[in-house]
Order: C-alpha cells, then sequence, then structure tokens
C-alpha cells in the first residue's frame, strides 16, 4: 500500500464522515485563492471538526514526515495557503471548525474557533451590543485563524490597530501535535514570553491557529461617512492630519482613492454613480464613529470648511443615511473587483511612514511610469496607517509570458524604492511563497537566524506549511 494511501485509511477513520475529501474535482477548490492563484494537487483534504481531532491530523503527519499546509477562507494573496505544485502536501481546513465558544460582553472578550468566519463574529458582537471592529472585503469568507495567522489589518487599523492588538489568547496546535492552550482573556498578563505573538502573522509556519480569545469593543451608536475630493496626495496627508485633530480620535478610517479606482469600480458595478459633480484626482473615504453621544457632523462640517479655506479639499458629500454610506463604502468593495477583471497584475502592500507617503507616491510613479509608459498605476490604500496598495496594471496587448517578466521587473523596482524609504514591502498580506525571495532580500542576520531558529525549534523538518515566508533547508 503507499504512503498516500495509507493516509487517506487512517485520517478516513481519524475524521470520520464529511471529514476527508480524496476526490479530484471535490478538492478543486482547496487549490485556488480569491485572485485565481492556482497551487498543486493536495494529497487529501482534511476537514477536522475539533481541536483534537487537528493535533490527531498534524500528529499523524509529523510521525510519518508528510507535509501539510492549513487552509483558511481562501482570501489570501501571497500563495501562502495553496497546496505545493512540486512536492505534495495535505491540506487541512478549518472550515467545520465555526464556533463561537463564548461571548462576554462585561469583560469585552469573545472566544472562537479558528475556522470561524469573520462576519460571523462580528454578527454575534453586534447580538451584545458590542464590536469586533475588523474590516475587510473578504470578511464574508476570511477566518478568524487565518486573519490571526495573517496579522490581518483592513480598514479600521487607524483606530484599532492589526489583528495583534486584537487578540488577547490563543489555541494552536503546535507541528508535533501537541496543542499549546494560551485561552486566557486577560486584559493584562505581563508573566514572561508573550507567546501568543509568535503565532500571529506566521502565517501557518509555527503551527494551526484553532482557537482565538478576541477583544470586543462599545458598539458605536453613531457613525459617519463621507467622500472627499482632493487635489493631490500631499493635500490628502495634510488634510489627515487635520481630520486626526477634528474628529477627537473618533476617526475610524481614512482611505485614499485615485480617480482610475473610483472608475474602475463604476467599471465593475454599473449601478454607482459618481459622487460628486466634477471628477477629481483624488477622493478620501472617511468614517468617524463614537459609542456615546458625539456630534460627528458638526466635526466633519469643521473639516469641511477648514480643508476648502486651505485648498486642501475642494468638494465633498457626507452620507445623511446608512444607505448613502453604504454606496460611498461600495467604491472601495468594487474597485477591488474591477482590478480583478482586468486579468493578472501587480498587486503590492507597501508600507511607510505616513509623512513620507507623497514622496514615495511622487517617485514611484515617475520611475514605474519610465520603465513601462502604458502602464496603469493604481495606488490607493489605508493613509492612517502608511499603508499603501501601489498596483499595476499592465498594457492589455502584453502575452502572459511578457506580462509576468514585466511585472516581476516593476515589483523589483518598486521594492527597491520602498527599501530606501526604510518601508516594508507587506503591510498587511504577509510573505507566502510570492514575496519571499524580496523578504530574504531585507533581513538582516540576526533577524534570519532569530526567524530560522523559531523554525526549526517548533518545526525541524519543516512539515508545516514549508517553503512559507522561510525557505526549506537544502537537502
Amino acid at each position: 500500500m503507499t504512503i498516500q494511501a495509507t493516509l487517506i485509511d487512517e485520517l478516513a477513520v481519524m475524521l470520520g464522515q464529511g471529514g476527508l475529501l480524496t476526490d479530484i474535482d471535490d478538492m478543486a477548490r482547496y487549490c485556488v485563492d480569491w485572485p485565481g492563484y492556482r497551487g498543486g494537487a493536495p494529497l487529501a483534504v482534511a476537514r477536522p471538526a475539533t481541536t483534537r481531532q487537528v493535533a490527531d491530523v498534524v500528529r499523524y503527519c509529523h510521525r510519518h514526515d508528510i507535509p501539510l499546509v492549513p487552509q483558511g477562507g481562501h482570501s489570501g494573496l501571497v500563495g501562502g495557503a495553496l497546496p505545493d505544485g512540486e512536492r505534495p502536501e495535505l491540506v487541512v481546513s478549518l472550515e467545520r471548525m465555526t464556533a463561537v465558544r463564548d461571548v462576554d460582553p462585561i469583560n469585552f472578550t469573545m472566544s472562537v474557533d479558528g475556522g470561524c468566519v469573520l462576519q460571523s463574529v462580528k454578527d454575534a458582537a453586534e447580538a451584545v451590543d458590542c464590536d469586533f471592529p475588523l474590516s475587510l472585503g473578504a470578511q464574508g469568507s476570511c477566518q478568524i485563524g487565518g486573519n490571526v495567522s495573517t496579522n490581518a489589518g483592513g480598514l479600521n487599523v487607524l483606530r484599532y490597530g492589526m489583528m495583534r492588538q486584537l487578540v488577547l489568547g490563543l489555541e494552536v496546535v503546535l507541528p508535533d501535535g501537541r496543542i499549546y492552550n494560551g485561552m486566557k482573556a486577560l486584559h493584562k498578563d505581563n508573566t514572561g514570553y508573550d507567546l501568543k505573538q509568535l503565532f500571529i502573522g506566521a502565517e501557518g509556519t509555527l503551527g494551526i491557529v484553532t482557537g482565538a480569545v478576541l477583544k470586543l469593543f462599545p458598539r458605536p451608536q453613531v457613525s459617519r461617512s463621507a467622500l472627499l475630493a482632493c487635489p493631490s496626495v500631499a493635500a490628502v496627508l495634510e488634510l489627515y492630519a487635520l481630520a486626526r485633530r477634528s474628529c477627537c480620535d473618533l476617526l475610524t478610517a481614512f482611505e485614499l482613492v485615485p480617480r482610475t479606482c473610483l472608475e474602475l469600480a463604476m467599471e465593475a458595478a454599473p449601478d454607482l454613480r459618481d459622487p460628486l459633480d466634477a471628477p477629481a484626482p483624488y477622493y478620501v473615504l472617511m468614517e468617524a464613529s463614537a459609542s456615546g453621544p458625539a456630534d460627528l457632523d458638526s466635526m466633519i462640517e469643521s473639516l469641511f470648511e477648514r480643508g476648502l479655506e486651505t485648498g486642501r479639499l475642494t468638494d465633498g458629500v457626507l452620507a445623511t443615511s446608512e444607505a448613502q454610506a453604504g454606496n460611498l463604502w461600495r467604491i472601495r468593495e468594487a474597485m477591488l473587483e474591477g482590478q480583478r477583471n482586468r486579468g493578472e497584475h501587480l498587486r503590492t502592500d507597501v508600507s511607510l511612514p505616513i509623512s513620507s507617503l507623497n514622496t514615495f507616491h511622487e517617485r514611484a510613479t515617475e520611475e514605474i511610469g519610465t520603465l513601462c509608459p502604458q502602464a496603469t498605476i493604481i495606488a490607493y490604500g489605508h493613509i492612517g496607517d502608511g499603508n499603501l496598495h501601489f498596483n499595476i496594471l499592465p498594457p492589455p496587448e502584453l502575452g502572459p509570458d511578457e506580462r509576468s517578466s514585466l511585472l516581476h521587473e516593476l515589483e523589483e523596482r518598486l521594492f527597491e524604492i520602498v527599501a530606501d524609504f526604510d518601508g516594508s514591502i507587506s503591510a498587511e498580506h504577509g510573505i507566502g511563497r510570492f514575496k519571499q525571495t524580496a523578504f530574504l532580500e531585507t533581513l538582516s542576520e540576526p533577524e534570519y537566524d532569530i526567524m530560522r531558529g523559531l523554525k526549526r525549534l517548533l518545526d525541524p523538518r519543516y512539515l508545516i506549511s514549508p517553503g512559507r515566508i522561510l525557505p526549506r533547508p537544502v537537502e
């Protein structure tokens, strides 16, 4: 009997009915993610229903030297959760582990399974008049285990921080099958090393997140959204500094949207209408919210007045209903679909000091434009936390090979510019496989030694998510 056949027989008994997929058609959706990137054929797809079953699967793979890759909601952008195309892996999907284990509105915490969908978490929080503030376009499909493993960011980082700031405790199945139980709902715990932080942002390379204790916040009682038109990126940054002061720390989101992205959004969603009478080169989508009585309208109107007086904005609209606010934020969602509809393109999520964003934008736009004048640059993102998605649509007439080669060249140049500003090549998407080469070039020797040491300590045989973030050792 082959190793694969033995694996399938053992896992079928271990996981029970519905816990294992082996048919090629059934496994197809586990080999592709949201952007359309494809992985190889997995050995099988394990679908454990409990933490104990996850531990049993991982322990079996550890004992028999079988590589595996944990998988969440298929919304990754760096190929980290796709099965390897060269060395077949077992996919471990947490999609059956969806329980909200506990909600404590007095402690403002919630304990959930790693496979719990983000939208389900937000709904459970709202049911007890609380809020879980992580906000992503993929929140209807992405899972908490994936959010933890990728240190997800999203629209509300400005006010609430990354996923790293929203996690109080974790439950993790280690690469040898042992269970690390750190599910403490403590807001303060200063007892030595903060072990949970090792697994947040580790992209599944140090263990499988099967449970999390999350921070909740008072549910906003009032929220206001606005779209502002600005003449330049420099004006956007100046307006941001003004908004931070004008909105009394109630600013939740502050998003840069160039005109090109607005047009992509209307292209992808034809029912969307241009919100303002005249086009502008740049827009800001902003939101302020409060959990108690606050005159947000006056705050934002004051920002409008001061922005118009100083020339930092030229026009704007304040949503007066939830429906109007929803239509404004649909722009942010639809423009992503519009990009995807244009086919293969360069996606980046670079991070820079906020004060450097304008200079970086000017230099990167000039140099990328020189390398490929026919390319379309769409630079947008989370101004409030210095995260710019500097994406590039190549000329549509290029063939697949020419397109891939050009995008690789443009990415290398862009990352060189990021390095000149002491920035990061990944603010929130992670490293996975696709950014590994560029990532390794940024590491100092001590950084690499520490990361490699952690991997060797927890997974010396590189069996869990091998080849992601760090390369597999040469045999």
